[in-house]
């Protein structure tokens, strides 16, 4: 079952035709990097199992394979609160919006147009009975 693609059910799903993830797992990735931030493996390195996986090369063990650099990232550490909030936030209210009395929720019975009833109905759905 493929989970890609668009969903009727979901208002926040974006409707376009469906993406082949596959089509590329094949690729030849020599004389590509792929930077693996030093502060990322930190804590993951505390086992040697997990040490010994992580200095794999990405995209496999064959001369195919991207080279992995080891690069730093110090300031990561620092935007993960703000960076969380943002999404947090715009997630919230990208979700939310389906409440707005248009397609669910309560919504005002009379009104003359489309911004008379978003008005009316925000200002009277927090009271309004459920």
């Amino acid at each position: 079952m493929s989970w890609a693609g668009f969903d009727a059910r979901d208002s926040t799903s974006l409707e376009r035709p469906r993406e082949d993830y596959g089509r590329s797992l094949n690729r030849d990735l020599q004389g590509l990097r792929i930077g693996l931030p030093r502060e990322y493996f930190r804590r993951w390195q505390s086992t040697p199992a997990c040490a010994t996986r992580s200095r794999r090369r990405p995209g496999g063990s064959s001369r195919r394979a991207a080279r992995g650099v080891q690069i730093e990232l110090p300031h990561t550490k620092l935007a993960r609160w703000p960076v969380y909030y943002v999404i947090a936030a715009a997630e919230a209210s990208s979700n939310l919006s389906r409440f707005d009395g248009v397609r669910y929720g309560y919504r005002a019975k009379e009104y003359s147009d489309l911004t008379d009833m978003y008005c009316r109905t925000r200002r009277r759905g927090a009271s309004a009975p459920r």
